[in-house]
C-alpha cells in the first residue's frame, strides 16, 4: 500500500506544487490520478520514488516512510514508466530491459534471459531484442518501457502518461495490454493521465485531481460518471457530452447503442 500523508510541496519562491494532499493506494489495485496540466499530479507521483521529496507530510510504503529509505534501492525497487519511454538510445532493446536486474546483482546471462522473457510478456517478438530504440515505433517503445520496467519484478509500478506520445490506435491496443498485464501481475499501480477516457478505461479508482493537488472526488469509474460531486468533476468528466448520454435502438432485431445524437457506437449483448 502507498499512503500520501498530508504531504506539501513548495517552490523556491513559496507557492505550492501540491498542498495538503493524503490518499492511498490498495496494495494490488490500479488508481489513476487523472487532471489537468499543472494540477500537481506528476508531483505527487514522483513522490512515491523520491524522485521529489515532500516539503512537508510522508509518503509511506506499506508504513515505512520512503525517506527513510535509500533512494537509489528504492527507485530500483519500484517500475517507472515515462511518457517517452526513458529508453538509452545507445543500447538495445535487451540491454534497455537487462539494465535494473544487472544493477540489482543479476549475472549477465540471467539478466537477458529475464528481459527476453519481459519482451514476451509485453507482447514483443524477440527479434527485437537486439534493435536501438530509434528503431522502433512509438507503441514498441512504451512496450519496452513497460517490459523494462517490469524486469525486477517490483511490487509497483509508477505510470507517468505512459501513452500519451503514441497516436489513438495505438493507445487503446496499449491500454488493453496493460488491463491484461494487471489482471495477471497484480501489481499496485499509480498511473498519471490527463485524459478522463483512459482513467475510466484502466482504473480500479480515479482520483480526481484539482489545482495544487486538491482531490476533487475520488472513486470507482462507475461513481465518478454517475455521481459527480460537484460542478468541477462533472464538467471535467463531461457527464453532458453527447457520447456519455447512451441509448438504445432497434436496427432490423439488432439492439444498437447510440449517443445522444443518434450517433451507433456498438451493438448490445445480453
Amino acid at each position: 500500500m502507498i499512503e500520501f500523508d498530508r504531504v506539501t510541496k513548495r517552490y523556491a519562491d513559496g507557492s505550492p506544487a501540491v498542498a495538503d494532499v493524503s490518499f492511498t493506494v490498495p496494495s494490488h489495485k490500479t488508481v489513476v490520478l487523472v487532471g489537468s496540466s499543472g494540477s500537481g499530479k506528476t508531483t505527487l507521483l514522483r513522490m512515491v520514488n523520491r524522485m521529489v521529496d515532500p516539503t512537508s507530510g510522508r509518503v509511506l510504503i506499506d508504513d515505512v516512510d520512503v525517506t527513510t529509505m535509500d533512494p537509489v534501492r528504492l527507485r530500483r525497487s519500484i517500475g517507472y514508466v515515462l511518457q517517452s519511454g526513458g529508453l538509452l538510445p545507445h543500447r538495445t532493446v535487451v540491454e534497455n530491459i537487462a539494465i535494473v536486474p544487472r544493477l540489482n546483482g543479476a549475472t549477465r546471462p540471467d539478466a537477458r534471459e529475464r528481459a527476453l522473457t519481459m519482451l514476451d510478456t509485453v507482447g514483443l517478438d524477440r527479434d527485437l531484442a537486439s534493435r536501438f530504440p530509434a528503431q522502433l515505433s512509438g507503441g514498441q517503445q512504451q512496450r519496452v518501457g513497460v517490459a523494462r520496467a517490469l524486469a525486477s519484478d517490483p511490487n509497483i509500478l509508477l505510470m507517468d502518461e505512459p501513452f500519451g506520445a503514441v497516436d489513438p490506435i495505438v493507445r487503446r491496443s496499449l491500454q488493453h495490454e496493460l488491463r491484461e498485464l494487471q489482471r495477471t501481475l497484480g501489481k499496485t499501480i499509480l498511473f498519471v493521465t490527463h485524459d478522463i477516457d483512459e482513467a475510466l478505461a484502466l482504473a480500479d479508482e480515479i482520483i480526481i485531481v484539482a489545482a495544487h493537488g486538491a482531490i476533487a472526488q475520488r472513486g470507482t469509474p462507475t461513481e465518478i460518471l454517475t455521481r459527480p460531486a460537484n460542478a468541477f468533476v462533472a464538467e471535467f468528466v463531461g457527464v453532458d457530452r453527447p457520447e456519455r448520454r447512451l441509448r438504445l435502438a432497434d436496427a432490423a432485431g439488432v439492439e444498437v447503442v447510440t449517443d445522444a445524437s443518434g450517433r451507433p457506437i456498438g451493438t448490445l449483448e445480453r
